[in-house]
C-alpha cells in the first residue's frame, strides 16, 4: 500500500463520518427540532451551532477537506487515482463548500433572532426547510465521496 492509498482511506473514513453525522441531522435531529415551537427550535439550533465548533467535529470536518485537497493534488502530481481525486473533490465542494457557502450563513442569520420573536418564527420555517435540504445534499456528497474513494482503493 502506498501513501496515496493510505491518504484515500483516511479521507474516505472522514467523509463517511461526516456524511453519517449530516445524515442523522436530516433524518431525525432536524425533524425532532422542527416539532418544537419555533422559539424552542431556534434556541436549540443556536445552541447546536455553538457547540458544534469543537475540536472533534472541526478536526474531522475540516481535516477531511484539507486532506482531500492533498489527495486531489496527489492525483495530478504523483499519479494517484482519478476515482480518489473525484471523491475528494466531491467532498470538498459538496460537503465543505456547501457548508461554508450556504449552511453557515443561514446559521449566522438564525443567531441574530431572539428565539421568541415573530421575525424569528417566520425565518425559522424557511430555515428549517432550506437548511435541512442543503444538509441532505451535504450528506449525499459525503457518501458519494466515500463510495468513489472506496472504488479507487479496489482498482
Amino acid at each position: 500500500m502506498n501513501w496515496i492509498d493510505t491518504l484515500s482511506i483516511v479521507v474516505a473514513l472522514g467523509a463517511a463520518l461526516i456524511g453519517g453525522t449530516f445524515f442523522g441531522f436530516s433524518n431525525f435531529v432536524m425533524p425532532a427540532i422542527g416539532r418544537q415551537p419555533p422559539a424552542h427550535g431556534i434556541a436549540v439550533m443556536n445552541a447546536i451551532n455553538v457547540t458544534v465548533l469543537n475540536a472533534g467535529f472541526l478536526g474531522a470536518f475540516m481535516g477531511t477537506a484539507i486532506l482531500g485537497l492533498v489527495l486531489v493534488l496527489a492525483a495530478f502530481v504523483a499519479g494517484g487515482s482519478p476515482w480518489a481525486a473525484a471523491g475528494a473533490l466531491i467532498y470538498v465542494i459538496g460537503t465543505f463548500g456547501v457548508t461554508m457557502a450556504i449552511n453557515v450563513p443561514m446559521n449566522d442569520r438564525l443567531a441574530k433572532f431572539e428565539a421568541p420573536s415573530p421575525e424569528g418564527a417566520v425565518y425559522w420555517a424557511t430555515y428549517l426547510r432550506d437548511w435541512t435540504r442543503w444538509n441532505a445534499i451535504r450528506s449525499g456528497a459525503a457518501m458519494l465521496a466515500t463510495l468513489l474513494l472506496m472504488i479507487s482503493l479496489m482498482r
